[in-house]
């Protein structure tokens, strides 16, 4: 595939420019460490089989079952971004983080994080989640739109309520057989990671970028220390964000209109609010209201989750 040739080239190329500092006694002893890593990925890339290996694990793992339309409900993709609001929109994303982590922990499923880009200290300007357990995704599905907060900023002075938002898309893991993507769409990118993993994620370029030239979607993964790892956790993402689309333009069909209570899901439709004031969250879509709002944001959603699955 092309951009496994454009991996193993940039590999190549790393490994000459890190050799030049074997003669650096300072130097050589990370620099033995980083061509080893590096030796190490290409050893992966080059075997046939490794990724399918992976994947036919991984579903094994995960005991999948896929419902009538392909889609593993026991899989969800969560992506939470900051929106409206400045650095209020980042605390928020950061308190909705948090908020669906104890959840799934609460549920009892697995929770992977594939991306993460950090504001100042405490804010999220976008995280990517894979939460993996029975009926994840069937619970979350419900989740995507713009989720609106109300409440007085620990900045604010004067006691004003300030209005912010964060947009949460929650997408199912699309299967290879159910979505292909042509190699030569794919632009590849390799860098350095800035996220959690250790020290060895930041020496070498394991974290990936991919672009998908027709739409020019992009994703990137880079928690992962392995830079097959983290490719493999950015194809998946990239065919849920195709899936998306696609399903974004059913939507908006004649023929593919949703008639549930519920709406679209769609990232620009206004699905809740988080009013601190009243401790009091509503969703618009179903007009019901909690006066339970810090239970709630704690990951007690059971009520909610409950009260969309049925309309």
């Amino acid at each position: 595939m092309d951009y496994i040739r454009e991996q193993l080239n940039q590999i190549e190329k790393r490994i000459a420019e890190v050799k030049l500092l074997l003669n650096d006694p300072e130097m050589a002893e990370l620099a033995k460490e980083e061509i080893a890593e590096l030796e190490q990925q290409k050893t992966e890339l080059m075997s046939s089989d490794y990724s399918l290996q992976t994947t036919a694990n991984r579903v094994a793992e995960d005991g999948s079952q896929k419902t009538e339309d392909g889609i593993n409900p026991n899989i969800a993709i969560l992506e939470i971004r900051s929106a409206a609001g400045g650095d209020e929109a980042g605390l928020f994303a950061n308190d909705l983080l948090r908020m669906y982590t104890r959840f799934a922990q609460n549920s009892g499923w697995k929770t992977e994080e594939l991306d993460r880009s950090e504001g100042k200290l405490g804010q999220i300007k976008e995280v990517v989640l894979k939460i993996t357990g029975k009926d994840s995704y069937k619970a979350l599905e419900f989740e995507s739109g713009v989720h609106r907060v109300q409440r007085v900023p620990r900045t604010e002075s004067s006691g004003r309520i300030h209005t912010s938002t964060a947009t949460v898309a929650a997408l199912p893991e699309i299967p290879q057989s159910q979505l292909t993507i042509n190699p030569s769409d794919i632009e590849f990118e390799a860098f350095r990671s800035g996220g959690a993993g250790g020290q060895n994620v930041n020496k070498v370029s394991t974290a990936v970028r991919l672009k998908h030239i027709p739409t020019g979607i992009t994703v990137t993964a880079q928690t992962e220390r392995s830079q097959l790892q983290n490719r493999e956790n950015a194809l998946s993402l990239l065919r849920a964000k195709l899936w998306e689309q696609e399903q974004e333009k059913l939507a908006n069909s004649v023929e593919g209109q949703r008639s549930a209570i519920v709406g679209s899901g769609e990232r620009n439709e206004k699905i809740r609010t988080y009013n601190f004031p009243q401790n009091r969250i509503t969703d618009h879509r179903i007009n019901k209201s909690w006066h339970n709002l810090d239970k709630i944001l704690e990951g007690d959603l059971d009520d909610i989750i409950k009260a969309l699955s049925v309309h």
